[in-house]
């Protein structure tokens, strides 16, 4: 059996520990190591997914998966999924959306998830057994049930070209929805749909480590989730709602 507070405490305290160490962290001071077409590396993602790496392998037995360093080992039936700088290019240029995301999987099922949003100290946490909480207080998602009274919070995929019809179908879809927001950032786009700030995130294309513990939040705040389509490089097609709007 999964000891899930025990699982919680120990993803809850790697993510402050991650989160002080970018809040540290000189802006100016900060090593690009890969800056070409839309993809961003920046050494601090490396250094904070060691922190992270360092502080779960020394309390938990589970394998890791890390956006910056793969699996640990071979990935087993449980697993912990960590993305320790979502929102790398709003981080960089002072935007204040970005965050560490710590999950912990079965298989391709969400079942814990922490996202702290250092630049707030706001620590959103849940897991499969638990409300869904930002720091002390429970949140929930919101209650509205009709698109055009809604938000949508999504992001283009990351390529270099794109289709009329890909942009057609695109546009379409955005023309249903009151308000469209693009943040930067899967993992704040979901807690912010857990918390009743929007209605729904979605995105095609996204990485597993970038969605995984939102989904858990998500969950845990009473909303609906579907992660889909897994690919070798461990890209999803992610869809999170407030379990109101259907479609």
């Amino acid at each position: 059996m999964i000891d899930f507070n025990a699982c919680l405490q120990i993803a809850k305290s790697a993510a402050l520990l991650a989160g002080e160490f970018l809040v540290k962290t000189e802006i100016s001071n900060i090593k690009i190591l890969h800056n070409k077409g839309r993809d961003l590396k920046l050494q601090i993602d490396i250094d904070t997914e060691n922190i992270i790496k360092d502080y779960i392998q020394s309390h938990s037995d589970y394998s890791i998966l890390g956006e910056e360093t793969g699996s640990s080992d071979a990935l087993e039936d449980y697993y912990w999924v960590i993305d320790p700088l979502d929102g790398t290019s709003n981080f960089l240029r002072g935007i204040p959306i970005s965050c560490v995301s710590i999950a912990l999987m079965h298989k391709l099922e969400p079942i814990l998830g922490v996202i702290y949003d250092f630049n707030h100290n706001e620590l959103y946490f849940g897991h499969k057994e638990s409300k869904a909480f930002k720091n002390d207080h429970e949140i929930h998602v919101s209650l509205l049930s009709l698109k055009n009274e809604s938000t949508l919070v999504t992001g283009i995929p990351a390529k270099t070209n794109y289709s009329d019809d890909e942009f057609n179908q695109l546009i379409s879809t955005f023309q249903s929805w009151k308000k469209i927001r693009m943040i930067g950032s899967a993992a704040m786009a979901a807690v912010y749909v857990a918390a009743g700030k929007a209605e729904r995130y979605q995105e095609k294309g996204i990485f597993l480590w970038d969605v995984a513990a939102g989904a858990a939040i998500v969950i845990a705040a009473g909303g609906k989730v579907s992660i889909t389509n897994l690919q070798s490089d461990y890209r999803v097609d992610a869809k999170f709602s407030n379990n109101q709007i259907e479609k």
